[in-house]
Formats: structure tokens, sequence, C-alpha cells
């Protein structure tokens, strides 16, 4: 199996970090007496600025979570379709060549999914096998990939289609002046991306997918998610992230290399979810990396902020573009998810 392309997309409307603070701190001027306190929390997540799903000022107006969905649906439509598209042309392909398709979000939900929908915009075959996955958060990108490597397994002469969208700014709690709110409002943008994943059997060049593996941490389910309620998504973000990285990941990828003769030091290439500063650090420490081993993930966080499941996809698509890894050599993709878990993905160029 292997990598043939991924293609990215984004709203139209960006805003840089200052400005996006700015339109939080008055809104909450009123509620929040602190207002330098969000400042510096903005600042800490080293984001200098973020791609929104709709004008700023149309925020005001999503006063109920079905107002706030609606948008979701409409936009993810446009977006997950432009990423589509910036995928499969370079490649001379369309969506109807594609025999399976898996839709990752974790930031809205619709009935029929989103791939229904881009389905009558763009076109498939009638045949198409699809797969909507919602709820892995920042780790659904590497299980998307996953997935379709299982199925270009099974069928080699096939290729499956990964879809992520996340409109992170549509979840957005006004009312919630808790930290892990205010942080989030500072660290999560929106956008779109989409990796082509091609059998053996298919010629197409790509890095190719050789392991993956998933860890599952017991009884961690509020390190990460969301708490559903009236208002819509509101945001589980636990501190103890970083603590788990460090005592956790490196025995993980250790071991997970191990059953393959590896180490870490056979490992040339790195593509990390930019799950943010703390979290960044923490891998760099526990894997012992040097700053330009993390250097594409860093810049992805500084341009347009943690887009959860596509955000690792987007650093993928980075390396691919800006990287030339020798033939070969070896990279590991990783993120981590609502679970608490861990996904990695083995690659080979």
């Amino acid at each position: 199996m292997k990598i043939a392309s991924v293609g990215t997309a984004f709203p139209k409307n960006y805003y840089s970090q200052e400005a996006l603070s700015a339109a939080l701190k008055k809104h909450w001027a009123e509620r929040h007496h602190n207002l330098e306190r969000l400042d510096q929390l903005h600042k800490n997540v080293l984001v200098g600025g973020r791609h929104l799903a709709l004008p700023i000022e149309q925020y005001s107006d999503l006063g109920s979570f079905s107002q706030a969905n609606d948008a979701f649906v409409r936009v993810a439509v446009d977006v997950g379709s432009e990423a589509i598209v910036n995928t499969l042309e370079p490649l001379g392909m369309k969506l109807s060549d594609v025999d399976h398709v898996f839709f990752v979000s974790t930031t809205g939900i619709a009935t029929p999914s989103i791939d229904a929908r881009i389905f009558n915009r763009l076109g498939v075959r009638p045949d198409v096998k699809r797969t909507p996955v919602f709820g892995l958060g920042c780790a659904g990108g590497a299980v998307g990939i996953t997935r379709a490597a299982d199925y270009v397994r099974a069928f080699p002469d096939q290729v499956a289609l990964l879809v992520s969208v996340e409109l992170c700014s549509l979840t957005l709690q006004r009312k919630d002046l808790s930290i892990p709110n205010i942080i989030a409002s500072g660290l999560f943008g929106d956008a779109a991306a989409a990796v082509l994943v091609a059998g053996a059997e298919r010629e197409l060049k790509g890095p190719a997918v050789v392991a993956t593996r998933s860890i599952f941490y017991p009884d961690t389910e509020r390190v990460m998610g969301w708490d559903i309620s009236e208002e819509g998504f509101q945001v589980v973000l636990s501190a103890d992230i970083p603590k788990l990285v460090k005592t956790e990941v490196r025995e993980n990828i250790d071991s997970f290399l191990a059953t393959h003769g590896l180490t870490l030091a056979d490992i040339d290439t790195f593509v990390c979810h930019p799950g943010g500063p703390r979290v960044l650090e923490a891998f760099r420490e526990a894997l012992g990396l040097s700053d330009e081993a993390l250097a594409l993930t860093w810049d992805s966080l500084k341009r347009v902020g943690n887009v959860s499941s596509a955000s690792v996809l987007m650093v993928l698509g980075e390396t691919l573009r800006l990287r030339s890894p020798a033939l070969g050599s070896y990279g590991i993709l990783t993120a981590l998810g609502p679970g608490f878990s861990s996904e990695m993905i083995l690659l080979r160029w």
C-alpha cells in the first residue's frame, strides 16, 4: 500500500491571532475580569493565525447548536470537495475513480454524512463504498489512513480515499470561561484534507504503509474529548496530555518499531500531529528529537493552528511536498486522540 497524494483546503476567512483574540476579548469583556490572562493563554499556544468557517462577524448570529451545525454541513461540503479535487487532480483522477471513501470528523454531525453530500456534488460510481467515522478527534487522520490501508491490503488493485473535515471554530462555547475552552479558542482552526491510498497493484508512487498500530490507554476518557449538551460540543482538554506523552509514547513507539526490527535511530522522517506547544515539546523530549525533526509540525501549528484530525494529514502533505526522504528510508506518522489513544503508522520511502 502507498500514499499516492495528499490535498488540503481551507475556508477563505483567515484572521491573525491578534484579531481573533481581540474579538473574543470584546465578547467576553463583561464576564471575564482578567482579559490579560486570556491574551496570555492565546499567546502561549504560539499560533499566528487561523482559518474560520465563517466571517468572524457571523459567529454572533449562531444562537444554537443547530445553527452552528447547519453551518458545519454547508461549509464542510465546500472545503471537503475542494480537498478531494486538490488530491486527485494532480494524478489525473476524479472521485469517480475511487473505490472506497473514508470520511472522518469530530466537529459536526450529519445524516446523510458529509461524504454522501460531496458525492452529489462531485459525482461517484454508484457502487462506491463509504465509511463515515465520527469521534476520533485529533487521531482521526492517522486512523483514517490505517483503515484505508487495511482496505487496499484486501483489494490491492483498488484505491481508497480518506477525507477529513474539521471546523473547530463552530464548536466554540461562547458562554464557557473555563481554562480549557479559552485555550481551545486560541488553538484550534478550520480546514479539510484528503489522502489517496493505493493498493500494491496500482502503478502510483508514494511512501509505502509498512505497518500500523493503535494504543488504547484505559480509564483516560476525561483526558480529551467532548461533553455534549444543548449548547453543543464542550471541550474536554486535560493538562495531563504532555505527561502521558512523556511516560507512554516512547515505550509504545519503541515496541512498535522493534516488531519490525527497527529502532528510533532508523527513523529519518517524523510526521507528528501539532497538538500544541507543550505536547510537541513532550514529544521532542520523549523521543530525543532535534528541532529540525519537528520543523514542519511546528510550522503548521504557527500558520493555521491545530485543525484536529486534518492537521497530521496537512503535515504529511507538506512532508511530501517539501522534503525528499532518501529511497528506502523510514518515517513514522503519529497522532493522539480521545480514548485516550495513540496511533502510529510506519512509512517507507
